[in-house]
């Protein structure tokens, strides 16, 4: 996360000059509140400085600081109203930046520019959304790359901004939406299938023919999950607590939970992906396997089944087996890091260390950042000296 007390160090107030420059479409300036200006790198605090060391831009970059992290500031509504005069456009220009950094995983800075953002105009719902949005992606991308506690804190933070964007006065479709999808990630399904049924309430009234292309495919999405999690019975509470127990670090209870489902739902592919989990969580990997394959007849015919099914067969040293598995998933998504990590680690327990070394390096340019990669080709190094 981003370090907020340096962010605010860089910043120092000022009050302008009586020769300072202002722009033509200014508003009036109150020469009475202090600027924030933010300093460049270079900047020599014992050094004087008059009205040319300061500029407009630095001005501005020290409001969006402020903004972002001086929520109590007395004097945040003076100082939004002089950056939308000075830039309009600010917000869409704000926005957009954000979004590119943060598909380009320059997470902290994107961090910050959203921050801004929610300081300019604290009750804008599509920027709630798009903080929420952010930090879920962003909890994919650091359990993608190991970073299991840093995702979990991402998650709760998008939670936190799904739930304001959710309890708005006039909420967007889309809170409800985007939210659905990160239930469904979080295998609540009962609370995803509310979200759901709340988002197409939210779009009743607008008739398919009046509705675009887009509107038209999520509003089918949203009917065939609805539909998808009532015919499995997905909302059970002993799924939710099965999972619950599995990720919290207690299997066993767990196992208990998901098994008593499953004798309720024979045919789930969800359950015997759980069951798999759990039993792979305790190492107990013929019994994985089996549950594992289970998901698959059931229609779990999917990457990550096929991944955690594959890490059963490489586990039992049926190599030959675990390979086809990940070619299949890897087939499917070509970009999957955590498939070719594990044809990394297949690799490496069949002695192809050349090869496993190909497949961390492949890794590491998708997800530089992928410690479980950089671990594994250091180790590799190590072993070839």
């Amino acid at each position: 996360m981003s370090d907020n007390k340096s962010s605010i160090n860089s910043v120092v107030y000022i009050t302008l000059p009586e020769d300072f420059k202002v722009p033509e479409n200014a508003f009036q300036i109150d020469t009475t509140i202090p600027l924030p200006v933010q300093k460049p790198a270079s900047w020599d605090e014992s050094q004087h400085f008059d009205s040319s060391d300061i500029s407009w831009e630095m001005i501005l970059a020290g409001i969006l600081v402020i903004l972002a992290y001086e929520k109590d500031n007395v004097h945040l509504p003076y100082y939004r109203s002089l950056l939308t005069s000075v830039r309009p456009q600010i917000k869409k220009e704000l926005t957009e930046a954000a979004i590119l950094k943060a598909r380009n995983e320059d997470f902290e800075i994107a961090e910050e520019i959203f921050a801004a953002l929610r300081g300019l105009e604290p009750d804008d719902t599509t920027t709630l959304i798009n903080s929420a949005l952010f930090y879920d992606e962003r909890a994919t991308a650091y359990r993608n790359n190991g970073l299991f506690e840093d995702a979990d804190a991402c998650d709760d933070q998008a939670l936190q901004y799904y739930k304001i964007a959710m309890q708005a006065e006039n909420p967007a479709p889309d809170a409800y939406f985007n939210a659905g999808f990160f239930y469904l990630k979080q295998r609540n399904f009962a609370r995803a299938k509310d979200v759901f049924e709340t988002y197409l309430a939210l779009i009743s009234s607008v008739t398919d023919e009046n509705s675009s292309e887009n509107e038209q495919y999520k509003k089918n999405r949203a009917q065939e999950i609805i539909q998808d999690i009532s015919s499995r019975n997905l909302e059970d509470e002993q799924f939710k607590a099965a999972y619950d127990y599995i990720s919290s670090g207690e299997e066993e209870k767990g196992l208990e939970e998901i098994r008593a489902f499953l004798e309720k739902n024979p045919k789930v592919w969800n359950a015997w992906f759980m069951l798999g989990w759990g039993l792979r969580r305790l190492e107990r990997w013929a019994d994985a396997k089996a549950a594992f394959t289970q998901s698959v007849e059931c229609g779990g015919d999917n990457v990550d089944t096929f991944n955690e099914l594959a890490i059963c067969h490489i586990e039992l040293e049926e190599f030959a087996e675990a390979r086809k598995l990940l070619v299949k998933a890897l087939g499917i998504e070509p970009e999957n890091t955590k498939v070719m990590s594990n044809l990394g680690f297949l690799a490496k327990r069949m002695g192809n260390i050349s090869e496993a070394q190909r497949y961390f390096v492949t890794v590491l340019e998708f997800e530089p950042n992928d410690i479980i990669a950089q671990q594994a080709l250091k180790e590799l190094e190590q072993e070839s000296l």
